[in-house]
């Protein structure tokens, strides 16, 4: 459109481009091509959707790719929305400051190339990451750390790659009211695995459970990519790579301990339980205990603070699934009774606790219970001892030690067991944790809000497995081994030794008399007559 128009023209140009951003980005917005310079923000369908979505919708939730210019298309309704309506107060936050604040200087780009008579408001108040227009209405970049943004009231929040910011669970909580006047909220982001803020606010509104509008946008939907294009840019990409960058797949995205792959390994197995019971009905059975079958179990007490539970699993060795799980909230006394019924029922099976923290209180109740096949170990090496001699080695303890030491080493076995689709795995609730076991700061842990029980008492469990029972077995058969090429004499043999096998006691002169006679009468016949 020619930018010499009349005052008539220009009036219901303005008007229809305040009722309108698709039409007014269209027609009078420019952005910088990192080939052709400055051009015309010519948008794709899938691009105008979500500007009616903005309009529409008070909140919005994108779940994207990468390099579908939704942070651009972003920053031009931005435009839209301050020149054409005042006072309007715009805060962008990103995973970091530089990011948000480049999307404001999209914005002021976007503004500074309007035509002059486009421009109904003019920039006033100019700063780095910050500007504001003639007509009262402003817009700035924040840090998620602090208290960005609490203290004001905002007409439009704009959440740059959600899903990579820390803690924003907690920075939705004090924002959130900053937009109860009639404020907007633009979250977009690609996928960082599951668990964090934007998944749990994506899923809740495909659920209705919150007031979010979705848009899921994955690579095909840009018109100019097909099939050929998909292949050549992931050539070089690694599968989380491209869940992340193209495909909007949370569930094999982000930086899990647990392969993305093997987590839907695991998924493919999840059953309903043939039994949910015990008194909270949390104890869930798989199978049944089956005579001649060896089981393990293994269980990991809460801290006590009320954020976590107490669980165990029970795995069948020969198979090494998990035939039961219990996960719950009982006292420690009840707990130690659970403990040793589940034991005591699947064939007085070894049992391990994590004796860290208040579990060394439920070993002790096991032991006044007389649980009969409790697990030691040594307090500097952690390797398994045999309960009659941890009872009476004083360097041994009941239990297991989780620490710095022995943590990494569990979680790897864990993770070998998994790749090497050598467990069984059948529940939901250890499935969820297993998707939200996540590596942070070189340590593998839950996410935050997120608890670990199961995994790690899962993870213990496959240690033990190879660590004391398999060791032990070996121990067991070389014992075995060593007896059957041994000569064993069966012939019995008198002695007069006192104490001894075949004791015999002496005899008077007249009872060995009677001895002999004994002997000689059966060859008496031959001496009668």
């Amino acid at each position: 459109m020619a930018y010499k128009l009349s005052k008539k023209e220009i009036v219901t140009e303005i008007v229809r481009s305040g009722k309108d951003p698709v039409y007014f980005i269209n027609n009078y917005c420019r952005i910088s091509h990192p080939m052709k310079g400055l051009i015309t923000f010519n948008t794709y369908p899938y691009q105008d959707d979500l500007l009616r979505d903005f309009n529409d919708f008070r909140f919005n939730i994108i779940l994207k790719a990468r390099q579908l210019g939704i942070s651009t298309i972003s920053a031009a309704y931005c435009v839209w929305f301050m020149l054409f309506h005042k006072e309007k107060n715009i805060l962008v936050i990103a995973t970091k400051f530089s990011t948000a604040g480049n999307l404001v200087k999209k914005v002021k780009s976007i503004m500074k190339n309007l035509p002059d008579w486009m421009k109904v408001a003019t920039v006033t108040v100019d700063n780095r990451t910050s500007f504001e227009l003639s007509n009262g209405s402003t817009i700035k970049a924040a840090s998620t750390s602090g208290d960005a943004g609490r203290s004001e009231a905002l007409s439009l929040l704009v959440i740059d790659e959600a899903a990579h910011i820390d803690g924003l669970d907690e920075l939705w909580t004090g924002l959130y009211p900053t937009l109860s006047t009639g404020g907007r909220c633009i979250a977009l982001s690609t996928p960082n695995g599951v668990g964090n803020w934007f998944h749990k606010t994506y899923i809740g509104a495909i659920e209705e459970d919150n007031e979010f509008k979705t848009s899921d946008l994955p690579w095909d939907v840009h018109p100019e990519r097909d099939r050929a294009w998909f292949e050549k840019e992931t050539k070089n990409m690694s599968r989380r790579q491209i869940a992340q960058e193209l495909e909007c797949n949370f569930n094999t995205s982000g930086d899990t301990v647990i392969h993305p792959d093997d987590i839907a390994w695991v998924n493919e197995r999840i059953k309903e339980p043939q039994y949910r019971t015990g008194w909270d009905r949390n104890f869930w059975i798989w199978e049944k205990h089956i005579e001649g079958e060896q089981y393990l179990l293994v269980g990991d007490v809460a801290r006590g603070d009320g954020t976590d539970s107490s669980v165990f699993h029970i795995l069948k060795l020969s198979t090494m699934e998990i035939v039961a799980e219990y996960q719950g909230k009982p006292t420690l006394d009840m707990f130690a009774k659970i403990l040793y019924d589940a034991g005591i029922e699947y064939g007085k099976c070894l049992l391990v606790v994590e004796n860290n923290g208040i579990g060394i209180s439920v070993l002790e109740k096991l032991i006044n219970l007389g649980y009969p096949n409790l697990y030691y170990s040594m307090k500097s090496t952690h390797e398994f001892v045999e309960a009659n001699q941890g009872e009476v080695n004083n360097r041994a303890i009941p239990g297991f030690t989780t620490s710095t030491k022995t943590r990494p080493l569990i979680v790897a076995k864990l993770e070998e067991y998994i790749r090497n689709k050598v467990l069984n795995c059948y529940s939901t609730r250890l499935f969820h944790e297993i998707k939200t076991f996540i590596w942070k700061s070189g340590k593998p842990q839950a996410m935050r809000s997120y608890n670990d029980d199961l995994v790690m008492s899962l993870a213990i469990a496959c240690w033990v497995r190879d660590t004391a029972i398999e060791v032990n077995q070996k121990q067991v058969e070389y014992q075995k081994a060593m007896l059957s090429s041994m000569y064993c004499n069966t012939k019995k043999l008198n002695t007069s030794i006192k104490g001894m096998n075949e004791y015999k006691e002496k005899t008077t002169y007249k009872e060995q008399l009677e001895e002999k006679k004994k002997k000689i009468e059966p060859h008496m016949w031959i001496f009668k007559g």
